[in-house]
């Protein structure tokens, strides 16, 4: 029967990678493309902050750039690059995401075929894309009261929440692996009680991620039993990635693979190799239970 994939054909297949990477400023999100093979990645630039990478030689797309040389704005170019990356949805059928739109962003954009070197997207990041859908949502006729003409808060959010799940979630189901990057919020309550979030304008998108994405992580230090950072021989603060949602710190983590510790070295692409290639952590050994034996007089 057509549509269905043998069981020999998938597991010979090399699956996609979905990556929601998350990290406090400064501590090093963005560098993390680095690790990636540069003729292999394309960088989407939506902070406009390549200089973390200066020196890398993967591609480029400055998403400000190019709205503005074609007069969109650049929420509108961050999703049309999701439907030119993640090709046409079936299921829709006259909305943004259709085949009539996808053969229109093929205009723009160019031959698709361009796109097949790249085994990786790297889109820094969902802080920045967040705030563009907001700006975008608050002109749109949703954010305006039907009775009054007014602004409407909720109506803004509204459509925010659901531009980005349906951005997200297209972009998941690409055929490339999605790395995505974001600002890592740091809350303390009155009862000096420490949480963390992901930084995205909304609540409805930071309460999804865990459910779009495969693998959630934090990138962030590494701490020794007193808390206190884990300092290398050079004097520098030592980074790791937070992969499970069993760290001490309850920051965003999840391992759909069960394959990674929950605290590993921070280097996206060995994480990706050990997700591709490594044990499964969680299998354990099962051992044969015998049926208990029914007497007949029961």
């Amino acid at each position: 029967m057509n549509g269905i994939v043998k069981a020999d054909d998938r597991l010979k297949a090399r699956p996609k990678i979905n990556i929601a990477l998350f990290g406090q400023s400064g501590v090093g999100k963005t560098t993390q493309a680095r690790t990636l093979v540069p003729e292999r990645t394309l960088f989407v630039d939506l902070e406009a902050g390549t200089l973390a990478i200066s020196g890398w030689a993967g591609d480029v797309f400055d998403v400000r750039m190019f709205a503005k040389n074609i007069g969109a704005h650049p929420w509108e170019m961050t999703r049309a690059l999701a439907v030119y990356i993640g090709g046409a949805d079936p299921a829709d059928r006259s909305g943004f995401y259709s085949q009539a739109v996808y053969d229109k962003v093929v205009e723009v954009f160019g031959d698709p075929r361009s796109m097949d070197k790249y085994d990786t997207v790297f889109i820094d990041s969902i802080t920045v894309a967040s705030r563009w859908c907001f700006s975008w949502a608050q002109t749109q006729p949703e954010a305006f009261s039907e009775k009054n003409g007014k602004p409407d808060t909720r109506g803004a959010y509204g459509l925010l929440g659901r531009e980005m799940v349906r951005w997200l979630t297209h972009l998941q189901h690409s055929t490339k692996s999605i790395v995505v990057v974001g600002i890592l919020d740091r809350v303390e309550d009155d009862l000096k009680r420490v949480s963390y979030s992901p930084q995205i304008e909304g609540g409805k998108t930071g309460r999804e991620i865990n459910g779009i994405f495969d693998q959630v992580m934090t990138i962030d230090y590494l701490y020794d039993d007193l808390g206190k950072p884990v300092v290398t021989a050079d004097g520098k603060k030592q980074r790791c990635i937070y992969c499970t949602q069993d760290n001490k710190f309850n920051f965003p983590a999840k391992d759909r693979s069960g394959r990674l510790d929950s605290i590993e070295p921070p280097d996206i692409a060995y994480l990706m190799n050990k997700i591709h290639n490594g044990p499964r952590l969680d299998e354990k050994i099962i051992t044969t239970i015998q049926t208990p034996t029914v007497s007949n007089d029961q």
